[in-house]
């Protein structure tokens, strides 16, 4: 079995191309609604979230490779998981994101923590215009609630998330319920419906939508706190290289009969 750790675009991409081969394929998810695209997608076996147990569970699904392609941002366990597969000997891929470029035109301001850019953003704008979803909310909320600040957060219109947003005293009126990536023209409507004075993103890549925001802000001369990822020195490959690596090391013939 293939297993693939999902939560984005390429996730599912992966999923498609895997099981349209002939791979057993089984995919771990962070919600109900991914859990239903994992079916459609055609996924023998889903699950939400890793078991404690890693490495006796990832035995007895006999997992041959496991394929990170979860949101940079959210790869904290990657270092353990890559341990425990090695251990193991079950191949472990990760999908790479390339950082966005900024090019020039200003108004970028880089950080490196969700806590700086809570810090940064206040000192740049009084409408703070969220688009990195419900993680690390409350270095944002804390400040919106001390120093007078408007929080204007995007997050995904699941139940779970827009109730984290409620219970941290968000008004209804100040979540916007999408599901992205966006265009630049939507960011722009959005951003100027909503008055921001500043944004804030990950760098999540094209992928993400990163490029599209910021250009949406520049265009609107808003500028953009923008979290950088920080390595974590492990391998990174594409969507298509890692498809090869597991046509030449683990034939679809092969994963059948495991």
């Amino acid at each position: 079995m293939i297993l693939v750790l999902s939560g984005t675009g390429d996730g599912r991409w992966l999923t498609c191309e895997l099981t349209r081969l002939g791979y057993r394929v089984g995919v771990i998810v962070s919600s109900s609604y991914g859990e239903e695209l994992a079916t459609e997608d055609g996924a023998v076996m889903v699950a939400r979230g890793l078991p404690v147990d890693r490495c006796d569970w990832l035995q007895k699904i006999k997992a041959q490779a496991v394929v990170d392609s979860r949101h940079p941002f959210a790869r904290d366990n990657a270092t353990e998981l890559t341990c425990d597969c090695e251990k193991l000997g079950i191949l472990y891929l990760a999908v790479g994101r390339e950082e966005t470029s900024v090019g020039p035109g200003g108004l970028v301001f880089p950080t490196y923590s969700m806590q700086e850019a809570a810090e940064k953003a206040a000192g740049l704008g009084k409408t703070i215009f969220l688009t990195t979803g419900s993680h690390g909310l409350e270095h944002f909320t804390a400040l919106s609630q001390n120093h007078g600040i408007r929080l204007v957060v995007r997050v995904l219109p699941e139940h779970r998330v827009i109730k984290k947003c409620q219970d941290m005293n968000i008004k209804p009126k100040d979540i916007v319920a999408m599901q992205g990536p966006f265009s630049k023209q939507i960011n722009k409507a959005l951003f100027k419906m909503y008055r921001a004075s500043v944004v804030v993103t990950k760098d999540s890549g094209q992928a993400g939508g990163t490029d599209t925001k910021i250009e949406a802000a520049r265009s609107l001369k808003i500028p953009v706190v923008l979290v950088k990822r920080i390595s974590t020195g492990g391998q990174e490959l594409s969507r298509d290289e890692i498809m090869s690596i597991i046509n030449v090391k683990l034939p679809p013939e092969q994963d059948w009969q495991r």
